[in-house]
Parts: C-alpha cells; sequence; structure tokens
C-alpha cells in the first residue's frame, strides 16, 4: 500500500473532506473518520440506503474507521486531541467559526503538534469578507461562474450534475496534503494546507475567464457545445442523442465526406475552426438536418470507420454495463458485503487498481479499539 504507515485524522462532513480522506484511505494510509454524535449528515443523505447509510455515504467513506468523540465534552475533546497528536494528518471541512469554537485550529494544534500537517477545507477561502460565510455546492457554482456558462443560451443557468467543487477540493487537498509529507521528509515540519470550494470554481473557470480577459467578452452559455471549437455538441438522431466532436480541420473535412458534404471543405464559412465559431448557427442547422435522417448506431459505425470522434449519450445503468468500463474495473465490489458494489479509485499503480478493503464504517464502530489502543500506548511510555 503506497500510504501504509501514515494515519489520518478526517473530521469531515457530506462531501468535500470525506473524499479527500477517501482518496487517502484507497491509496493505503490509516484513516479514523471523527464524527459527532448521531454521526455525519450524509449517513441520512438518502434514499437509497444500504444497511442503514444512505448509497452517498458508502461511497465517499469506505477504507475508513470511525470513532465518535464529542469535541464540546471536556474529556472526549483530550481524547480528540490525544488522536490528532497520533496522526501525520488532521483533516476538516468544520463550517466557518466552528473549528475556533471547538479550539482545534491550526495555531493551537500545529504549535502543539510541529509535524502535523493541518488540511483546512473551506467554502469561500481563508481570507476576504466572505471568509465566514458558509457554502454548499450549489450556492458556490452560483457564485463562483461556472453555473453562468452552464445551460442552454436562451434558458436558465444550470447545475453541474456532479459536485465538481466539493469533490474537486477534495482532490485538491489530498495534491497539497502529499505535498507537505513529501516536504515534512526533509525539514521534520508540518505544515498549514488550506482549500476551498470557491478556489476550485474559480480554477475551473479558468479557461473562460482568460478569454474574457483578453477579449473582453463575456462568456456565454453554448448547452452542450463548446465555445471555441465547432462541431463539437450532442446532435439528435432517429434513435437518441450522439455527440460528435470534429475537434480539428482535419476531423471536419473527413466529417464532411462522410455527410456527402464535401463542398464544406471549400466554404470559406467552415473552411477552419475559426470560421466555423464565427458561422456556428448555419452549420448546426445544416448538420442537425442531416444527422435526424439515420440512427445513432448507423452513425456511430460511419463516424468511427473514418476516424471522427464521437459517443452516443449514455445513462449510468448503460455506462456501468459498458464493456469498456467492465475492462477497466472500475466498478468494485466491497469484501464482507453481499455484493455492494462501488465506483473505484480512478488510478492504477503497476497496472493495479487499489481495491476497496473495508465498507464505510457503521457509526462508532472503532471507539473503543482506537481510543483503546491510544490509551495502552501511553501507559507504555516511560514515566
Amino acid at each position: 500500500m503506497l500510504l501504509s504507515g501514515i494515519r489520518i485524522v478526517e473530521l469531515g462532513q457530506i462531501l468535500a473532506a470525506p473524499f479527500a480522506a477517501e482518496i487517502l484511505a484507497d491509496l493505503g494510509a490509516e484513516v479514523i473518520k471523527v464524527e459527532k454524535p448521531g454521526g455525519d449528515d450524509a449517513r441520512q443523505w438518502g434514499p437509497p440506503f444500504w444497511e442503514g447509510d444512505a448509497a452517498l455515504f458508502h461511497q465517499m467513506n469506505r477504507n475508513k474507521q470511525s470513532v465518535v468523540l464529542d469535541a464540546k465534552d471536556p474529556g472526549q475533546y483530550a481524547q480528540l486531541l490525544e488522536l490528532i497528536g497520533s496522526a501525520d494528518v488532521f483533516l476538516h471541512n468544520l463550517r466557518p467559526g466552528a473549528v475556533e469554537d471547538l479550539r482545534l485550529g491550526p495555531e493551537l494544534l500545529q504549535a502543539r503538534f510541529p509535524q502535523l500537517v493541518y488540511a483546512d477545507i473551506g467554502a469561500f477561502g481563508h481570507v476576504g469578507p466572505m471568509r465566514a460565510k458558509p457554502g454548499y455546492e450549489l450556492l458556490v457554482q452560483a457564485f463562483g461562474g461556472p453555473m453562468s456558462i452552464t445551460g442552454e443560451p436562451d434558458g436558465d443557468p444550470v447545475r453541474c450534475g456532479p459536485s465538481i467543487n466539493d469533490l474537486g477540493t477534495g482532490m485538491w487537498a489530498v495534491i497539497g496534503i502529499l505535498s507537505a509529507l513529501l516536504r515534512r521528509i526533509t525539514t521534520k515540519q508540518g505544515c498549514l494546507v488550506q482549500t476551498s470550494l470557491l478556489e476550485t470554481a474559480l480554477c475551473w473557470i479558468g479557461i473562460p475567464a482568460a478569454n474574457y480577459l483578453v477579449s473582453g467578452d463575456a462568456p456565454k452559455r453554448h448547452g452542450v457545445g463548446h465555445p471555441s471549437v465547432v462541431p463539437y455538441q450532442i446532435f439528435q438522431t432517429k434513435t437518441g442523442a450522439l455527440v460528435v466532436a470534429a475537434g480539428n480541420d482535419r476531423l471536419f473535412n473527413k466529417l464532411a465526406d462522410v455527410l456527402g458534404r464535401a463542398e464544406w471543405k471549400k466554404d470559406a464559412r467552415y473552411i477552419t475552426n475559426s470560421a466555423r465559431v464565427m458561422n456556428r448557427s448555419s452549420l448546426q442547422n445544416s448538420l442537425r438536418a442531416i444527422l435526424a435522417t439515420r440512427s445513432k448506431e448507423d452513425w456511430v459505425t460511419a463516424f468511427e470507420a473514418a476516424g471522427i470522434p464521437c459517443a452516443p449519450v449514455l445513462t449510468i445503468p448503460e455506462v456501468l454495463e459498458e464493456q469498456q468500463t467492465k475492462a477497466l474495473g472500475m466498478l468494485q465490489v466491497i469484501s464482507g458485503t453481499a455484493g455492494m458494489q462501488l465506483i473505484g479509485l480512478p488510478l492504477s499503480f503497476d497496472g493495479q487498481r487499489p481495491k476497496p478493503r473495508l465498507l464505510s464504517p457503521k457509526l462508532g464502530a472503532h471507539t473503543e479499539v482506537v481510543l483503546g489502543a491510544l490509551s495502552a500506548s501511553k501507559e507504555r511510555l516511560p514515566q
């Protein structure tokens, strides 16, 4: 296991911090999830449920141990500090103000544990006028810009389906944590790692922001299309939606041949990608009319034979049944369960994908053994 011997204490709720900790757990770190009495709210974010907890909770919390501690109780607060002191990393996404109320701020903990990597995941960032504002994925998609460029041109802004900021922030936290652990090897010092959902959202809009800063034109919504590449979008066929991605002039010329429109290759409106972007409406209308005449299966066969990138729009059940999904081994059975399956870590090492070792823990399932081990360790120390 790549991170064997690394201990993470996670004080996380719902998504961003739990996802970061799960990535580290999948990579082999020992992750102790500290939960308040009643547990992580995500346990109840269903239906559907599996063995008492929401499917969402299982997807974000495998390979962890659960310890219940009430940090507001003096005795349990002392135990929590002892647990954090035994760890390499303390990771949380506590709401603004809560970390101070619980006396778990970075100044206090790093002064007490100089080698601790302290990872703080926030909503709107650790500085600025909104630093104390709580946030959720939907709020940050709206405030941070991604929603403004998602949706149909003449419709309302739309939320991106996956929680891109929560999940992305978890990934940034992991990158920061691993970097800090690497630096600690030589410096013997911990590090304060800070990231937030808003910073992630701003990162995701980097290209549209660059386009605006250069041109002065505010980015617009293009539905499933692309602001800078045409054609690169969904078209309806006789049997459903098909994505066509002719991402350069060479591919567009192939597309013109397959569609029986060889004249497009010399048409000034379409001869370059820049010209096609400027004349997207006329080209899109022509493509819609042509592609509607045959099935998506026919078009996929013709396009793939010509080397034109394309893909049918699959539902979640369909993509899980695809042979490519199965070949990758991304859908993994959790050992010790009656066939429960979860999406695995999207990384392989020496050709092997880390396998989930444990189902997400029952609330407090490891409280006695983890705290008991701490007490035993303290008793063995020389007096």
